[in-house]
C-alpha cells in the first residue's frame, strides 16, 4: 500500500467509524431496550456474562459464537476500565461489539479487493478505497451494525476466512471458518467455497494444459456454448475420478475437510442444522429464492448490471439463442409454479420490508410471480456476464454454493443474501469512478431512508403497548 493510499484508507475508515458512532448513539437513545431478535440474543449474552453457560433459550436457532465472543471482549474491558453493575453486558455494550465488527469488515473488504484484483494495474488506490467503503455501507449489512444480531460477526469471520484462503493459509482459514460456523451454521457453505477456490485453481491449471495439448482457444472465449460446457463437465468428472488428483486435492484442502466432517457430525448428533426452535426453520426446495437473490443483486448492483449496454447485449444474446432461452423460461416458470413457498413470518410481521415487497408486488395478482420470470432471466444472465473474468470452474463452484445457501431457505429474508452478495461483488471487475460514486450515493440514500424510518416512523400493534419499528 502506497503512503497516499494508506492515508486515504485511514481517513475513510476513521470517518466512517465516527459517523457510525454518531448513528449508534442515535439508535441507542431511541431504542434503549432489546428489539426484535435482540429479545433472545441479549438475555442469552447476559446469562453468559453472569457465568450461566448451561442456560439456553430454546427460541435461539444459531450456535453461541456471538455470546461467547461478547463475553470474551466485554469482561476483560470491564475489568480493565473498572466497570461494574448494569453497564457490563448492557444492551448498548453488547451492540457496540457489532460496531467493532463493522470496522473490521471495512478493513477486510479492502484487503480482499486488493488481493483479488492485484493483477489489474488500471485500478487506482482511490477506487479500491471507494469500493471498500461502498461495500462496508451495504444497506442490509450496515443496518445490523447497530443492533445485537449475528450478521456483522458472521460476515467478519467468513470474509477473514476467505482472505486467509486466498493467501494460502488454509489452516487459519478453516479455523476462522469454524468461528463463522459458530455464528451461523449455514456459513459452512462458505468453508466449502474456500475449499472450492483451491480446487478451482488446480482444475484451471490442468484445463489450460489440456487445452494447449488440443490447441484450443482460451476457455474464457468458449464459455457460451452448450457443447463447451459439456466438454468442461466431462473434463471435471475425469479429473476428479483420478486417485492421484484426489490425493493432491485432499492434501491441499484437508483443514476444510475436517471442518466439514465436524459439521456433519454436528448435524447427525443435533438431528438437523438448526438448534433450538426448528418449527419455523424447516428446510425445503425453494428454488425461487435464487430468483429473489438475483433480483436483490440487480437492485443493489444496478450500476454494474442494469445498464443500456447490458440490456442491448442481452437482447442480442436472446436473438441469437431463442431455443435456449425458451427452454430456460419454461424451466423457470415450472420452478415458480411448483416450488414457491410463503413462510408464515413473511405474511404476519409487518415490521420487515419483505412483508411489503410480498404484499405490494407478489400478492397483487396470482400471475405476477410468472410475469417476473423474464426479469429473473435477464438478472441471471447479467449476473453471470459480470463474472466472465473468472474461470469456468470458479463460476461453477460459486453457483453451487449460492444454490446451497439460498434454495433450502423457506423464509424470504434479505439478511440471508448478505454473504453471497458480498462474495459476488468482491469478484466482479471495477466500474468507472462515476459509476462507483453512483453506487455509493445509492447506498447512502437507502441507509438514510432506512434509519429515518426506523427512528422516526414508529407504530403500535393493537394488542401491544410496545413501539414497533420498520427494519430489514
Amino acid at each position: 500500500m502506497e503512503r497516499a493510499e494508506a492515508y486515504g484508507f485511514s481517513g475513510a475508515m476513521s470517518g466512517s467509524f465516527l459517523l457510525s458512532c454518531l448513528l449508534f448513539a442515535a439508535v441507542s437513545r431511541r431504542q434503549r431496550g432489546p428489539y426484535m431478535d435482540e429479545v433472545f440474543h441479549v438475555p442469552q449474552a447476559q446469562a453468559y456474562c453472569q457465568g450461566r453457560f448451561l442456560q439456553w433459550d430454546p427460541m435461539i436457532t444459531t450456535l453461541p459464537g456471538l455470546y461467547l465472543l461478547s463475553v470474551g471482549v466485554v469482561k476483560p474491558a470491564a475489568w480493565l476500565l473498572g466497570w461494574t453493575g448494569s453497564v457490563v453486558c448492557s444492551v448498548g455494550m453488547l451492540r457496540f461489539i457489532n460496531l467493532l465488527f463493522s470496522a473490521g469488515n471495512f478493513y477486510l473488504l479492502y484487503l480482499l479487493l486488493f488481493k483479488i484484483h492485484q493483477k489489474n494495474k488500471a485500478v487506482s488506490g482511490f477506487q479500491r478505497i471507494l469500493s471498500a467503503l461502498t461495500l462496508a455501507m451495504f444497506p442490509t449489512l450496515y443496518f445490523f451494525t447497530f443492533l445485537y444480531y449475528t450478521d456483522p460477526g458472521s460476515v467478519f469471520f467468513t470474509l477473514f476466512s476467505y482472505l486467509m484462503c486466498l493467501y494460502g493459509n488454509h489452516k487459519t482459514s478453516a479455523l476462522l471458518g469454524f468461528c463463522g460456523f459458530m455464528f451461523r451454521q449455514t456459513n459452512i457453505v462458505w468453508t466449502v467455497f474456500c475449499a472450492g477456490n483451491v480446487v478451482a485453481e488446480k482444475l484451471n491449471e490442468a484445463w489450460k494444459i489440456e487445452s494447449q495439448k488440443k490447441r484450443d482457444e482460451k476457455i474464457s472465449s468458449r464459455k457460451g456454448s452448450f457443447s463447451d460446457l459439456t466438454r468442461v463437465l466431462k473434463f471435471l468428472v475425469e479429473y476428479l475420478l483420478s486417485p492421484k488428483n484426489l490425493v493432491t486435492l485432499t492434501a491441499l484442502t484437508w483443514p476444510y475437510i475436517i471442518l466439514v466432517s465436524i459439521f456433519i457430525v454436528f448435524v447427525f448428533l443435533n438431528g438437523g442444522i438448526v438448534v433450538g426452535d426448528r418449527s419455523s426453520h424447516e428446510a425445503c426446495l425453494h428454488f425461487p429464492q435464487l430468483f429473489y437473490f438475483l433480483s436483490f443483486t440487480v437492485v443493489f448492483s444496478f450500476p454494474h448490471l442494469l445498464t443500456p449496454a447490458k440490456i442491448r447485449k442481452f437482447l442480442l444474446s436472446l436473438r441469437k439463442h431463442p431455443v435456449q432461452y425458451g427452454l430456460i423460461t419454461v424451466i423457470s416458470l415450472f420452478l415458480v409454479w411448483k416450488f414457491t413457498y410463503v413462510h408464515k413470518y413473511l405474511l404476519a410481521d409487518n415490521r420487515h420490508y419483505t412483508f411489503y415487497v410480498w404484499r405490494k408486488v407478489f400478492q397483487r395478482h396470482e400471475l405476477v410471480k410468472y410475469l417476473l420470470v423474464p426479469f429473473y432471466i435477464f438478472a441471471g444472465w447479467s449476473f453471470a456476464d459480470t463474472l466472465k473474468s473468472k474461470s469456468i470452474f470458479w463460476i461453477l463452484m460459486y453457483f453451487v454454493c449460492l444454490l446451497a445457501v439460498t434454495v433450502p431457505q423457506k423464509l424470504l429474508e434479505f439478511r440471508y443474501f448478505i454473504l453471497p452478495f458480498l462474495i459476488y461483488r468482491l469478484n466482479i471487475p471495477f466500474l468507472s469512478l462515476y459509476r462507483q460514486l453512483l453506487e455509493l450515493t445509492f447506498y447512502i440514500l437507502v441507509n438514510a431512508v432506512t434509519f429515518y424510518l426506523f427512528l422516526n416512523r414508529t407504530f403500535q400493534w393493537e394488542n401491544s403497548d410496545e413501539v414497533q419499528r420498520f427494519m430489514w
